[in-house]
């Protein structure tokens, strides 16, 4: 996700952002996919604190922002930072499944863009009391929105041995998933990230402990996806943004986990009509007509980091960036 730093402090009444510095990923590459689009609104539909945002309302004087963010910290921070773009930027508080229902409420209509920019901001990772750092020792949170009820705890302490390594082997993509449920189950109850990182460390055989990165990257990732329902909610937003589009417009995604960027991929191929058919066609049979496309692919490849930008913001190396421009209908 984008790459804010900010700090918040305390008003007595509410938060406010005191300071801000913020470096989005890729920002110039999104600002040129999204310069050509026809004058109206762009959904920056995970608006982190701004930056993407903010680009773009400095290279188009015609265009607005409706930022959202299921963060209050970050829609604070968004808010702050774009400030002085006055009425062209709006930040709501909300998530980017319920896009549909957003861009009706909030929005003029003419909605030309749509940036959905996924995982976790350097904030959240950064306050070790959000709970989504493996690095230091905070209650089982890990709530991107702190309003929702399930957390982190929950799942460790309330799941299964069979969807604790569902979620573990899928979100997380572990080849160990089961020795590690097994694992957390055996010390339950876990109340600290300190106590799922001793859980996963003790799962994991010594010698694959030694290489990969830190033992916990993917288990934590797995259960962070669980708690925030990453991977439902980017199918059932993405879906909204090409029925929201404008002919001209564009949705562009950055994504941060090979299972996100499957789902960008196959569902732009689908719209695109570019999608591989399933089933078998008989010999000496034509193949069926696919569906009519909606959209064009504007990157068949997705664009990657470049070299400077890798080692100014080492968090950006597994970006990558899709998007698609809807045609006329």
């Amino acid at each position: 996700m984008a790459d804010p730093v900010f700090g918040l402090e305390d008003t007595g009444e509410h938060q406010v952002s005191a300071a801000f510095i913020h470096r989005p990923v890729m920002g110039r590459e999104v600002v040129d996919l999204l310069v050509p689009v026809p004058p109206g609104t762009v959904i920056d539909a995970t608006a982190g604190g701004g930056g993407h945002a903010g680009l773009l309302l400095d290279a188009r004087s015609d265009l607005r922002i409706l930022g959202i963010d299921r963060d209050p910290a970050a829609v604070l921070a968004a808010q702050a930072a774009l400030g002085r773009f006055g009425e062209r930027a709006r930040i709501v508080h909300g998530g980017f499944e319920n896009l549909a229902e957003i861009a009706e409420s909030e929005s003029e209509g003419n909605i030309v863009g749509v940036l959905f920019d996924l995982g976790v901001s350097s904030p959240q990772l950064d306050r070790a009391e959000r709970g989504f750092s493996y690095w230091s020792d905070a209650p089982l949170d890990m709530r991107m929105d702190s309003s929702q009820s399930l957390t982190a705890a929950d799942v460790v302490n309330g799941y299964d041995e069979a969807e604790l390594v569902r979620i573990i082997s899928r979100n997380g993509e572990e080849k160990f998933a089961r020795r590690i449920a097994r694992e957390i189950l055996r010390r339950r109850p876990l109340t600290t990230t300190g106590d799922l990182v001793d859980a996963i460390k003790a799962g994991i055989p010594a010698a694959a402990r030694r290489t990969g990165g830190h033992p916990a990257r993917r288990t934590f990732q797995a259960i962070r996806m669980e708690v925030n329902r990453e991977l439902p909610n980017l199918a059932e937003g993405l879906e909204d943004s090409v029925h929201l589009l404008t002919p001209g417009g564009r949705t562009l995604v950055l994504a941060y986990h090979s299972l996100e960027d499957r789902i960008v991929k196959q569902q732009f191929a689908r719209w695109a009509g570019t999608a591989p058919r399933s089933g078998h066609i008989p010999r000496g049979l034509p193949a069926p007509e696919g569906p009519e496309p909606v959209v064009r692919l504007l990157t068949r490849r997705p664009i990657r980091p470049d070299e400077i930008e890798l080692a100014e913001n080492p968090r950006s190396s597994s970006a990558r960036l899709r998007a698609v421009e809807r045609l006329s209908s």
